[in-house]
């Protein structure tokens, strides 16, 4: 399959890519794309009869939950993390003179 690679395939993927290629950085490419081919015939090669396809390695589902609305007043125990509290809010350092 890497024999279907010339040079209008390299000429066409570099205009695309928007890069100016040597003529020894195309012949470096089509050498490479025809490797990555090879292997790809090489990989069509296995038995995948009755192999199931799937999208992730490990099983998706659905991590979302419902929504709780919890209104309650924890004003207190927020503030005891608060390095100062002033008029029940945080008080902080000044960083802008």
């Amino acid at each position: 399959m890497a024999n279907i690679i010339d040079d209008e395939t390299i000429e066409y993927v570099g205009i695309l890519a928007k890069l100016e290629l040597s003529g020894e950085e195309k012949e470096q490419a089509k050498a490479d794309m025809g490797r990555m081919l090879d292997y790809i015939d090489k990989l069509n090669e296995l038995d995948t009869e009755g192999v199931e396809p799937m999208s992730h390695l490990f099983p998706v589902t659905n991590v979302f939950r419902e929504d709780e609305v919890t209104n309650t007043d924890n004003r207190d125990k927020i503030l005891k993390n608060a390095p100062g509290e002033k008029e029940g809010m945080f008080k902080v350092p000044r960083t802008v003179e």
